[in-house]
């Protein structure tokens, strides 16, 4: 002799089941909008009262043992930036 279970499909087993698995799973939160914090000052500390500027490199850099790739944005001292312009590091805008 052969047993056979049914399943019941009951509307309010089907509604438990889809709140449960509702509450089961983690709310997505939205993914974080960039903040506008500035990067650290890299190179030569600015002169007191002097505010570091920003600038787009267009040449790998390496400054104090980190290397900035292409395109990487970086605040420096206005005299640094000034020095990176002549020597070619720093794009054109």
């Amino acid at each position: 002799m052969t047993t056979t279970t049914k399943k019941s499909t009951s509307a309010a087993a089907e509604a438990a089941a889809e709140v449960v698995t509702a509450e089961a799973q983690p709310a997505v939160q939205p993914k974080a909008t960039p903040t506008t914090v500035a990067p650290a000052v890299v190179g030569p500390v600015p002169a007191a009262g002097v505010e570091p500027v920003t600038v787009t490199l267009s040449h790998h850099l390496a400054i104090n043992g980190k290397d900035y790739q292409p395109g990487s944005v970086i605040r420096v001292s206005p005299d640094y930036a000034r020095r990176l312009r002549t020597q070619g590091y720093t794009a054109r805008t």
